[in-house]
């Protein structure tokens, strides 16, 4: 038996599902319908609810019959609803294909974008925008994504493609690749994809979004995901929604991009509005921790208008939700959308500061404070810093605040076995990733070469109240031979490391924790206390 709702819910069109029930729906696809009754731009969408996800999962054949059967009327609508149909030569319409459990699981379970671009419709969409170069690039995308996701390819076997591309044309990243370069490298990642599945790829668009729902459905049994609900004691969730979405293209110019915004600052809990933006680009290269993006001021210098726009948006959305918001945006020519919206995870200290501001604002009453810092170990609320430290050897971009002192640890194995040994550990990664939710959650702290600070990785990081530096562009990490080096100076797996997530500096050697306690707030939160107290 599969669960008692099972067709598509709708949102953003003509007579769209009201009041969509978070257990079914799932968090993601329940604000989204909220922002868009407020009147914010939000594409149109549909979602199959979480009732299919362990029958799909199972192999039952009524829950996949009607999953087919809820994909095809779902794109019907969004049809109807934007003007263009599905893999069309002419005015395609393209779609993303996300997650969303009841409760918010930043990074844990897939997402493929761009579906339904095949040989006909690419050719579409440069008809479309006359913009070859974002037809290819999204083709692009999406091969590699339904390669990753769905035909289980390692992401190496991508990057050495990629790398041998770049070095072809004597270029240093993708964004410089032109579209017949893009069209090269999307053919070649096509023969890789048919390599794993045994199978070309799909060209038939709704074969794409079938497969890409299954493979949805099926990360909730990914091993991130179990272990992200087994730590955030999780476990009696239903399962997974899945979201198909318009897409909108923030790679589709100079005037375009990805970026996500905390209506305040998820490290510290300052109300002012912090924004991660990558210029030309989609979504998941902000949150995947891969490229490190610009922040409020670059995004206010060249987009004004959306940064004003997405300023207002995000005060109305924290005063609708009454808690801080993490906002997922695009902008696509010079126009915003938004994509999601939650409740945004933050460090033990924002988080005891959040709630004694928005008490005094009024938002919140103490009790509810009271309530939501239930979750948050005040012991990690306090501001830390190194005692005994030698000179900072580099810096980086902090990403989670607090300091920590630890054995460098250069995988999640040797973490959790470094730890369990009774050494403090610091998990030092090439970029961070939701694949190491068992380190970060046996780490005192996390270094990254590469990164952002809105990337998922960083939000988990807060999340469990672990300090994280990214973007630290002196490291280099050598797994063959289990040594880092930091500023030309060498270090080997299990030697000390110190790192400081309020100013980014990072130290050799070990030193101490000093951690003064915020004893105004937790003064306050005892009032609160004693006046709840009969």
């Amino acid at each position: 038996m599969i669960g008692p709702t099972t067709e598509p819910l709708f949102i953003g069109m003509e007579d769209a599902s009201q009041d969509l029930d978070v257990e079914l729906a799932g968090s993601k696809a329940t604000q989204i319908a909220r922002m868009s009754e407020m009147g914010l731009a939000v594409p149109p969408a549909f979602v199959m609810p979480t009732s299919l996800c362990a029958g799909v999962n199972g192999g039952v054949g009524e829950a996949q019959r009607a999953m087919r059967s809820g994909l095809q009327d779902g794109i019907a609508r969004l049809e109807a609803a934007t003007g263009r149909r599905f893999g069309d030569s002419r005015t395609p319409l393209f779609v993303s294909v996300r997650s969303g459990a009841a409760r918010s699981m930043p990074g844990m379970l897939d997402t493929i974008l761009n579906i339904g671009m095949n040989k006909e419709s690419v050719q579409g969409a440069v008809r479309q925008t006359g913009n070859p170069r974002l037809a290819w690039d999204c083709y692009r995308r999406l091969v590699q994504g339904y390669a990753q996701v769905v035909g289980g390819v390692s992401r190496a076997e991508i990057e050495e493609a990629l790398v041998a591309m770049l070095q072809s044309e004597n270029a240093v990243s993708e964004d410089e690749l032109d579209c017949e370069a893009l069209e090269r490298l999307t053919t070649q990642y096509i023969g890789i994809a048919a390599r794993s599945l045994k199978r070309d790829l799909p060209q038939d668009p709704l074969d794409q979004l079938e497969a890409a729902a299954r493979a949805v459905y099926a990360s909730w049994e990914g091993a991130r995901a179990r272990e992200y609900r087994r730590i955030n004691h999780l476990e009696d969730l239903l399962g997974t929604a899945v979201t198909v979405q318009a897409m909108v293209f923030g790679n589709s110019g100079s005037r375009s991009g990805a970026g996500v915004a905390f209506s305040r600052n998820p490290a510290t809990g300052a109300k002012e509005l912090y924004v991660d933006f990558l210029f030309n680009a989609q979504g998941e290269d902000v949150v995947s921790g891969r490229r490190a993006p610009g922040d409020r001021s670059l995004f206010r210098r060249w987009l004004p208008a959306c940064a004003e726009e997405l300023a207002s948006a995000a005060r109305r959305l924290e005063e609708r939700f009454q808690d801080v918001q993490d906002i997922e945006f695009t902008v696509e020519d010079g126009r915003l959308w938004f994509l999601q919206t939650r409740a945004a995870k933050r460090a033990p200290r924002a988080g005891l500061r959040i709630a004694v501001d928005m008490v005094r604002e009024g938002l919140i009453t103490p009790l509810e404070a009271l309530r939501r810092l239930e979750e948050v170990d005040l012991e990690r609320a306090g501001q830390a810093a190194l005692k005994g430290a030698s000179a900072p050897l580099a810096r980086a971009t902090p990403a989670s605040p607090g300091v920590a002192s630890g054995r460098i640890a250069l995988d999640s194995k040797s973490a959790q076995r470094m730890s369990t040994e009774g050494d403090a550990v610091i998990l030092v990664r090439r970029e961070p990733s939701t694949d190491d939710i068992a380190g970060f959650h046996a780490a005192e702290g996390i270094l990254t070469m590469v990164g952002g600070r809105t990337a998922h990785a960083a939000v988990v990081a807060r999340q469990l109240g672990k300090v994280c530096l990214v973007d630290c562009r002196s490291l280099a990490i050598d797994e063959g031979s289990r040594r880092v080096t930091l500023a030309e100076r060498e270090f080997k797996e299990g030697d000390w490391l110190s790192i400081d997530g309020e100013n980014g500096e990072i130290f050799p050697g070990r030193a101490d924790v000093v951690i003064e306690r915020p004893e105004a707030e937790l003064a306050e939160l005892e009032r609160w206390r004693e006046q709840a107290t009969p």
